[in-house]
């Protein structure tokens, strides 16, 4: 199989731009995900970023995970569980309205560290999103603005940790799914792995690398790209012998915008390629299936979007 795609996004300035383009284009048709290394955020503010949200796991949520393990009997388990994950989170909203000055038990400088680090990977979200339509052959700005609706896109953190487990074997750290939105950017525990997708129907492993940030392509770029770009199952195996980090930002639509593939991009198909002509619908009412249908494939979900396509106007540009 081919090496896992990682990208040196420095290689942009050069002479070998051409080239770097051709590997996340080829990344995001291919694999749905790719890794980046010298991507522009420092790299102290990163060691920050995860010396805080270890040691804020340790003294704020360790406990409580562990008391959730004994009260549902999770490390005596005998048969494979598909309804829970093996994994400790809380959530931080950044765009259109942050929540972080509310999030229980933060000390001060993690809440500063983390806005630091959003407004980093929000930049480099954008970045990549101006990127990935020069390749698709869209004007600048064309994706940025397909997520934007009336109060700019959605923007928000996930913050995982996912603890040493008896039974991987029985209960995943996070059950396979595709992502809803649209790019989503990670920063990822680089000494414990456990992050797999699925390619050519086996399971691949994403490799831990310092310093990197590892981006993957969500189900409204699909939909946007008609199905250029791949939305992929991809899942976390717990494991026995470490606790794994991870930070996963999600840069998606905001809730009123109106999700429809790219017209610029159903004029260069051939009539047989045209995946998702017609398909059109309201972010937030993807948001509302989606929650209960995350750990299914995404075609059903598309599927079942036509069925409130004819309510929904494309907005004239």
């Amino acid at each position: 199989m081919e090496a896992f795609p990682i990208i040196n996004l420095e290689k942009l300035n050069g002479d070998e731009r051409g080239a770097t383009m051709e590997m996340i284009k080829d990344a995001c048709e291919k694999w749905g995900f790719f890794e980046l290394v010298n991507h522009g955020i420092s790299h102290d503010l990163m060691d920050t970023v995860e010396r805080l949200t270890k040691g804020h796991y340790k003294k704020s949520m360790e406990h409580r995970f562990k008391e959730m393990v004994a009260s549902k009997g999770l490390d005596a388990v005998q048969a494979e569980i598909n309804d829970l994950d093996w994994e400790s989170t809380f959530f931080l909203k950044h765009l259109p309205l942050p929540n972080i000055s509310e999030v229980p038990d933060l000390d001060d400088e993690y809440r500063e560290t983390m806005r630091q680090f959003a407004k980093e990977l929000e930049k480099l979200a954008e970045d990549l999103l101006d990127l990935l339509c020069e390749n698709l052959g869209l004007e600048k700005g064309y994706l940025k603005n397909a997520f934007y609706g009336s109060k700019g896109p959605t923007f928000g953190t996930k913050v995982s940790n996912y603890p040493e487990c008896p039974k991987p074997d029985l209960i995943k750290g996070l059950r396979a799914h595709t992502d809803a939105g649209g790019i989503i950017l990670l920063f990822q525990d680089d000494k414990v792995s456990g992050l797999q997708l699925l390619k050519d129907d086996k399971w691949v492993d994403v490799p831990p690398m310092r310093h990197s940030i590892v981006i993957n392509i969500g189900d409204q770029l699909e939909i946007i790209t008609n199905g250029k770009y791949k939305s992929v199952m991809h899942r976390v195996v717990a494991q026995t012998d470490g606790a794994r980090m991870s930070i996963a930002s999600f840069y998606n639509p905001g809730g009123d915008a109106v999700i429809y593939p790219a017209p610029a991009l159903l004029e260069k198909e051939a009539e047989e390629k045209v995946l998702y002509s017609g398909l059109k619908f309201v972010f937030e009412d993807y948001m509302k299936l989606y929650a209960g249908l995350k750990f299914q494939a995404k075609e059903p979900r598309f599927e079942a979007m036509k069925a409130i396509e004819s309510v929904v106007p494309i907005p004239t540009v």
